[in-house]
């Protein structure tokens, strides 16, 4: 009996299968490369995949738009390529030989070259991120060009485009026809790469990779909606990308801030422009990678909100002692903890605000001079808010870590401090990692928001201190307690709750309970004696 054809693959349906087949994609190359390099391999390529994907989708919006209006195919094939058409609509501009279609037709084998030898698909790949490079001169620099080289297995390589091929980012009838849904679905996906690569790569993927529910808090209470968003350094830029949707959460537009960061790693700084072209962000990331403290990229810039979450604990970075920027003193060379905050504080304009995630060791550290520094800071009433947050939320660093939250203009809140200590909120996901919950995150917002006055969907009508979470302090205190910003020394123990019994009642009770239980430990202290003298010696 003739065996029946086989079935061909169906296309992802949902955004889980979606995540799943990429991320099968991924594993294509695991055995041939190690983590850090096939992160760059497939980070390219989907995102090779979403720009072609998109510009088909605005391909076929135009087609439509021109025939609705009664133009003749002859008509629409000398328009449909017009490049305006195109990035007017903030849809990258792809060219022919860049297009997924060409490099799933020549994904096996070798191709035909008029000018030289065939070419391999790893070469193609190269040729067309040099193409979409040179066709939008925002993306100069940006893309991988390492798809040819010789560690990487050019037949898994086409396997992976096939697998690649079922997936779409853009769905005729959804979403518009300005690449939009194309870009969103990318940017979840990208964002949940990150996400696994950060995992696979233990304590180096925290150099790139901030985990969400923790870039949340820094969104959530800032609400950064309009100005100048800045982010020293900024990995893979999730800052920027979760500022974006908090923006479009509140029916605003990503165009109402404008990005600023920078990065010292190359290949990071790479992820990270991708990540802000797929969000629809043109950012300001500077012409390459650097270290912030040797050159700052940016060094007249007055930001309106700043966030970041600095590399703890630096022992070896590039300390000047008559920097200009250690106005509340010089940090120790043993630890640049205090020059990020510095640095930070240096950029913040006038009304600005910061959130800046730290080793809980920078709250009440004196070592080299910090407690000094941070007396000077506190006493400048910068500080307006300090986060313990729980263990175990980054999986590259079992260091707890806070949330330093700073104003220029602190309104009805002049020298006072409010402690939030969240250090019991969240939820296990797996043995080694913990998640804070949307009404985590809204608890902690929403009592900042209280504290601050600031209108908020998860702001109570005023604020209160509560027991064992939260304080709000005068400078006074703080200078008492030496300056620790340790929340826990100020929020005190949550209160017991009252269960209504007398305490007389409670206390004959637990006696006679306690009474009770002493009396079956001795009676069974006796069964055992007694089994024991059964026992022949």
């Amino acid at each position: 009996m003739p065996r029946a054809p086989k079935a061909a693959p169906q296309a992802p349906s949902t955004m889980k299968e979606l995540k799943d087949t990429l991320w099968k994609a991924a594993d294509k190359l695991r055995g041939s490369m190690d983590a850090s390099q096939y992160k760059d391999v497939i980070l390219g390529l989907v995102f090779l995949k979403y720009v072609s994907d998109a510009f088909d989708e605005r391909r076929a919006g135009i087609r439509a738009e021109l025939t609705a209006e009664g133009y003749d195919d002859e008509q629409i094939a000398d328009l449909i390529d017009d490049t305006d058409e195109y990035t007017g609509r903030g849809v990258f501009w792809v060219p022919a030989n860049a297009r997924w279609s060409f490099l799933a037709e020549n994904a096996k084998g070798l191709v035909p070259s008029m000018d030289g030898p065939e070419k391999s698909i790893g070469a193609l790949i190269d040729e067309a991120m040099d193409a979409v490079m040179q066709a939008n001169p925002q993306l100069s620099g940006t893309l991988p060009r390492i798809f040819n080289r010789d560690n990487v297995d050019q037949r898994r390589l086409g396997e992976l485009i096939d697998l690649l091929n079922s997936a779409r980012f853009a769905a005729q009838g959804q979403g518009g026809s300005d690449g939009r849904r194309a870009r969103d679905l990318l940017g979840e996906v990208y964002e949940y790469f990150l996400e696994k690569f950060a995992a696979a790569e233990g304590k180096r993927g925290g150099e790139f990779y901030t985990p969400a529910g923790v870039v949340r808090v820094l969104v959530e209470l800032l609400q950064p909606t309009h100005g100048r968003v800045y982010d020293p350094c900024c990995g893979s830029g999730g800052m920027f990308v979760q500022a974006e949707k908090f923006i479009d959460a509140h029916h605003g537009e990503g165009s109402d801030i404008s990005v600023y960061g920078q990065e010292l790693n190359e290949r990071t700084w790479r992820m990270a422009k991708m990540n802000l072209a797929i969000h629809g962000l043109s950012g300001n990331l500077g012409p390459r990678w650097g270290d912030t403290f040797a050159r700052d990229l940016h060094p007249d810039l007055q930001a309106d909100f700043v966030m970041a979450n600095p590399p703890f604990n630096i022992k070896d970075w590039a300390r000047s002692e008559d920097d200009p920027r250690w106005r509340f003193g010089v940090p120790p060379a043993g630890n640049a903890n205090y020059a990020w905050i510095q640095h930070i504080l240096s950029k913040l304009a006038p009304g600005g605000q910061a959130g800046v995630v730290m080793a809980n060791g920078s709250m009440s550290s004196n070592s080299g001079g910090e407690g000094q520094i941070r007396a000077e800071i506190v006493e400048a009433d910068l500080v307006s808010c300090m986060v313990a947050l729980p263990t175990q939320l980054f999986r590259s660093t079992g260091i707890p870590v806070c949330v330093w939250f700073f104003a220029k203009d602190k309104s009805k809140r002049a020298s006072e401090v409010l402690f939030i200590d969240a250090r019991n909120l969240g939820h296990m996901v797996d043995r080694a990692e913990r998640a804070l919950s949307d009404d985590d995150i809204a608890k902690i917002a929403g009592t900042f928001h209280a504290w601050r006055g600031v209108e908020s969907d998860a702001a109570p009508e005023e604020y209160a201190d509560v027991p064992g979470f939260c304080y709000s302090a005068t400078l006074a205190e703080i200078k008492a307690a030496d300056y620790a910003l340790t929340p826990g020394r100020y929020v005190g123990a949550a209160e017991a709750e009252d269960d209504g019994e007398p305490i007389e009642e409670k206390l004959a009770r637990l006696r006679g309970e306690l009474e009770a239980q002493f009396a079956e430990s001795a009676r069974l202290a006796e069964v055992v004696r007694e089994q024991l003298g059964r026992v022949d010696v």
